[in-house]
Order: structure tokens, then C-alpha cells, then sequence
């Protein structure tokens, strides 16, 4: 089977659909937290870090719901096949963070369309047909 690489656009479009839903939770999270009064830090905190994890969760078990609205997937380079572990999600969130858009550009010098954090973790960005 022959891969497939998404366009940069594609990515981009993907992030943008995560980022939305994001801002939105964090909107939502507010608004919930406002209608209590001593709302513990420790539900703070569980709710900041659930969105921090909220890529690399996603990424480990298939993919965020930008990756599936876009029809693209993060898998291991070495088997396209396999899906990244969490360890490898957390590193690639991580340094995709980290780097933010100049972690694109190795896309165009790239043969697999492969990001600065792809290469770091070990992972690439296919589309698919689902």
C-alpha cells in the first residue's frame, strides 16, 4: 500500500479545528467553574492538565478530532500501520509546543512531509480513506 502525506494545509486546518475546540473547553470550564463557590485548585488543576493532555491522549489511541475531520492520522514512521505510544505522543506534544511553526518547515525539505517534532518522536503523518 502506497502512503500517503497530508499537505501542510491539511495539517494546518487540522490544528486549527483542535485549537477551536480547545479554546471552547477552556470557555466551557470557565463558565461551569464561575457557577461554584471555592471550587478546589485540585479540580483546577485536573481540568488544565486534561487539556494539556488532550493531544497527546488522543494521538495514542487514533487520533485528535482534527486528525479525523481531515482524514489524517499520526503513526510510527518505521510501520505506518502502528499507532505512537503515549510516550512518543507526550514528546512530539511536547516539541511541537516547544517549536511551534518552525517545526513545519522541515516539511518542505522533507520527503514524508515529516514536521521538526515528527522526526524527534519517530512518527509521520499519513492520510487516510476512513
Amino acid at each position: 500500500m502506497e502512503e500517503s502525506y497530508p499537505s501542510i494545509l491539511d495539517r494546518i486546518k487540522s490544528t486549527l479545528i483542535d485549537t477551536i475546540i480547545l479554546i471552547a473547553c477552556m470557555l466551557l470550564f470557565t463558565d461551569i467553574l464561575e457557577m461554584f463557590d471555592n471550587v478546589p485548585n485540585w479540580v483546577r488543576m485536573f481540568l488544565f492538565v486534561s487539556l494539556l493532555l488532550y493531544e497527546p491522549i488522543c494521538l495514542a489511541f487514533g487520533g485528535t478530532f482534527g486528525n479525523m475531520k481531515m482524514k489524517i492520522r499520526v503513526r510510527k514512521n518505521l510501520d505506518a500501520t502502528q499507532h505512537i505510544n503515549i510516550v512518543q505522543s507526550i514528546i512530539r506534544y511536547f516539541f511541537k509546543v516547544v517549536l511551534g511553526w518552525i517545526s513545519f518547515l522541515a516539511i518542505f525539505m522533507s520527503p514524508k512531509s515529516r514536521t521538526l517534532h515528527d522526526m524527534i518522536c519517530g512518527s509521520i503523518m499519513i492520510k487516510v480513506d476512513d
